[in-house]
């Protein structure tokens, strides 16, 4: 095998005709890699997505070949998929104002361009969920809120539309199940490629805990911050330290770690009823 690209959190495979999707533990926030990994983070991702991948499947078609034929040293943290032709734009569905679609929203009364309705507060419910795509930036730069019509010109109207719909659909699917178990789905981001015969694939993760976030439904409080049931926790102790955003990022205290990991194993076990 080759390694084509090690990223914040995944490292990328070359094995023949297909790529080997390693999950690693490793915690990236604010675009910076923090020193100290989370135990089990790489495969718990894994399991999520793949439980996910399953529950979407009638919606869009995925890049997964097999979850069990990767090498034994990346065993339950790795998935054999599909090369694709990534599209170069995050796809982001928003069902609660919160984040940097808090603060876009703060300044302009507008995420991605889409106006939205005044006197929004920190985690208000949207009147319906929204498609805030950004672009994809290279490893330390940040993305940035772009609008449909960005989109539009990126990829063309015919695709910019199978974006946003599919991305609203697949959004909707996980909050109705995630909902079902307790757990509200603010937002999440997906990504998109093309398989070689022109079908447009769902890739990378989908609904974990590092591209969503996840807040129990039954401390839900719209007005201030919520529980966190993922990475967010991490990026909040992370700013709690004072830390400038900039590498190298601080070490991670020994309680902080197993907090963050109990938060992933809690999402894990109560979306898919299975016990890790």
């Amino acid at each position: 095998m080759e390694l084509l690209h090690s990223g914040k959190v995944r490292d990328v495979y070359a094995d023949g005709d297909d790529l080997i999707l390693v999950a690693s533990d490793r915690v990236s926030v604010y675009d910076a890699v923090l020193p100290t990994p989370i135990p089990d983070k790489g495969k718990l991702l894994t399991a999520l997505s793949l439980w996910w991948f399953e529950q979407l499947a009638d919606i869009v078609p995925n890049h997964v070949i097999s979850a069990t034929d990767v090498p034994a040293e990346f065993a339950g943290r790795a998935i054999r998929v599909q090369r694709l032709e990534m599209v170069q734009v995050e796809c982001i569905a928003r069902g609660y104002l919160t984040g940097l679609g808090l603060k876009e929203y703060e300044r302009t009364g507008t995420v991605s361009g889409i106006e939205l309705p005044r006197g929004l507060v920190e985690a208000s419910i949207l009147p319906e969920p929204i498609f805030t795509p950004t672009t994809k930036a290279p490893l330390g730069e940040h993305d940035e809120f772009i609008t449909f019509a960005d989109v539009v010109d990126k990829v063309g109207a015919e695709t910019a539309e199978r974006l946003r719909q599919i991305t609203i659909d697949v959004y909707c699917r996980g909050a109705e199940l995630a909902a079902e178990r307790g757990i509200l789905v603010a937002d999440t981001k997906l990504e998109f490629g093309w398989a070689p015969d022109g079908t447009l694939v769902l890739a990378d993760e989908v609904l974990t805990s590092d591209s969503s976030r996840f807040w129990p439904a039954e401390s839900y409080q719209p007005g201030r911050g919520q529980f966190s049931l993922g990475k967010q926790f991490v990026r909040d102790w992370a700013v709690s330290t004072g830390w400038d955003k900039q590498e190298p990022a601080p070490e991670v205290p020994a309680e902080v770690v197993e907090a963050t990991r109990a938060r992933y194993v809690d999402v894990y076990e109560r979306l898919t009823g299975r016990t890790w």
